[in-house]
């Protein structure tokens, strides 16, 4: 997933902006949205507060934010719809409520181009700014304000204890849990609790941990001795603050190296210079993209080429007469030659087809086109076909982005059927668990 949705050439840009102090610019190339202005910031509560979210916003890591944000199954997309609280700011004397920093993702209807925005958020004034986004208020349970090392470049040292990669000994699971709960940080429960209840300057020591829509454990945290309740009392688990998602499970990229799935290479490199800090990154990877100048196929007892000349994929071992008899038989209803064939498949149904879909569902519009004219080439006039239509679809969902954006609709159309048939028969592992 995150080959698509955080490619490298998005974490080499906004790394670049970020380093000379050009946030705004890290934040265009992460396809980060930026609802905020500092000047109306500054006038509104002051140069004081401007400050300190200018000095937020030029340490945020737009592309460590995306890789961490929250994704849903299957196709590990931005979960719609979210407001995400990254700082939370003391209150201000002429509100009396905190302000927040908050990012957020559009609805299902407008996700595409996957754009996450940013924007402050104030209790007294809780839709100002939000637009038609269906939940404008910070969620309880995916919250990043008591996880900066998921987002702030200050910080990213912190990932190595907070995810719990410091300590692996079953014995600092203070909860008695141990592997009852596959994929829990039951080992940091205590200590995240801890953080949560004092953020929130709760004194009963007790907080709700989700494990699901139906599944829920009461933590209680005083004491030396920890204790867990399988069934919360009817009503408290909504009084009771809720265990950051971000602190209940393992760190997906903890897991994926434990179990040998992935290297290093593959991570974010603010997230593999925090869990492995001897690690030196390998040269730059061969691009998934890149191939050969000509594709082989097989054609009348003939290993012949098609490849990409001025801009066209055409067949190399046939010449230009014999090209236009062939292209005048399909016309009167012949049988086309193998490598015409070829090429029709590969206008219609590509190989690539998969990774083009994964590509602008992500977002990484430049890098489909790319796949695309890799295989086509930039001057092809695709025919219709499967092709064709993921590529009018990707258009369109961008027309409903633009519109959301400018606040010109609010509840958006249904769901298309053919985006449900593309995405229940895309062909990506299925058997994730839902966080």
């Amino acid at each position: 997933m995150r080959e698509f949705a955080v490619p490298p050439s998005m974490i080499e840009s906004a790394t670049a902006h970020r380093s000379v102090g050009d946030w705004a610019g890290a934040c265009a190339a992460a396809r980060v949205d930026v609802d905020l202005n500092l000047r109306a910031v500054g006038r509104a509560h002051g140069r004081q507060f401007a400050a300190q979210v200018r000095a937020d916003l030029r340490h945020l890591a737009p592309d460590l934010l995306r890789w961490h944000f929250p994704r849903i199954v299957p196709d590990g997309l931005l979960r719609p719809g979210l407001t995400v609280s990254l700082a939370r700011y003391p209150p201000l004397a002429d509100s009396g409520s905190a302000i927040h920093l908050v990012a957020r993702t559009p609805p299902a209807w407008a996700d595409a181009g996957q754009r996450i925005s940013l924007a402050l958020w104030e209790p007294s004034r809780p839709r100002d700014g939000a637009g038609t986004h269906p939940h404008p208020r910070p969620d309880r349970r995916f919250r990043l304000d008591l996880h900066r090392h998921l987002w702030d470049a200050r910080r990213t040292g912190e990932l190595w204890e907070r995810t719990g990669a410091a300590s692996s000994d079953p014995a600092v699971d203070q909860t008695g849990l141990g592997a009852e709960r596959h994929g829990c940080a039951t080992d940091r429960w205590v200590a995240e609790a801890a953080l949560l209840l004092r953020a929130e300057g709760c004194a009963d020591g007790v907080v709700t941990v989700r494990l699901s829509s139906r599944r829920r454990l009461a933590l209680t945290a005083i004491g030396s001795t920890p204790r867990i309740t399988a069934t919360p009392p009817r009503g408290c688990a909504r009084a009771w603050p809720v265990l950051p998602d971000a602190a209940t499970w393992v760190l997906p990229d903890l897991e994926l190296l434990h179990a040998g799935l992935i290297d290093a290479d593959r991570l974010h490199p603010l997230v593999a210079s925090a869990l492995l800090p001897d690690h030196r990154p390998a040269g730059a990877a061969r691009s998934p993209d890149s191939s050969g100048n000509w594709r082989l196929v097989e054609c009348r007892g003939a290993t012949h080429r098609i490849g990409v000349v001025n801009g066209v994929l055409v067949p190399l071992d046939h010449v230009p007469d014999e090209i236009r008899r062939e292209e005048l038989l399909v016309a009167l209803g012949g049988t086309a030659l193998p490598c015409l064939q070829a090429i029709d498949e590969a206008h219609r149904h590509p190989e690539c087809l998969v990774d083009v879909r994964a590509r602008l569902d992500h977002g990484d519009t430049a890098g489909a086109l790319a796949a695309v004219e890799g295989l086509l080439g930039p001057d092809v006039l695709l025919r219709s076909g499967a092709l064709r239509d993921e590529l009018e679809t990707a258009v369109r969902r961008q027309v409903a982005h633009g519109l959301y954006r400018a606040g010109l609709a609010g509840l958006g159309p249904a769901p298309s059927t053919q985006d449900t048939r593309r995405r229940d028969a895309r062909a990506h592992p299925r058997h994730a668990t839902s966080r």
